[in-house]
């Protein structure tokens, strides 16, 4: 194997429920209410997953993401905003806990 991603595993993703079918069943049913139309729209759900796919890294989810996003009608512009929202947020996470290390330098300090 040259890479440990492998595209042609994410339509067997429904394989991961052999051993556990119950669990899964559930997992998948959840997963399906989450994304359906409620207070925001299913496209605008799509474009939060997309960025939330970035955030997370998951390659799957990248992949399986900008598919949703451009069937539910987003265009790459849109898409490319959601990211940068995404890289925001979690660069701001990683510069906040900075915090934690000026505490503790202060408190080894003394």
């Amino acid at each position: 194997m040259t890479d440990y991603y492998d595209s042609n595993d994410l339509p067997r993703f429904g394989e991961i429920g052999e051993e556990a079918p119950e669990l899964a069943k559930k997992f998948f049913d959840y997963y399906k209410a989450v994304f359906e139309e409620g207070e925001l729209t299913e496209r605008e759900k799509a474009l939060i997953a997309l960025g939330v796919a970035h955030a997370v890294q998951c390659p799957y989810c990248i992949d399986a993401t900008t598919q949703g996003c451009l069937e539910k009608g987003s265009n790459l512009a849109e898409m490319t905003e959601a990211v940068h929202v995404a890289s925001a947020i979690r660069g701001g996470a990683t510069l906040v806990h900075g915090l934690q290390m000026k505490n503790i330098a202060k408190k080894i300090s003394i």
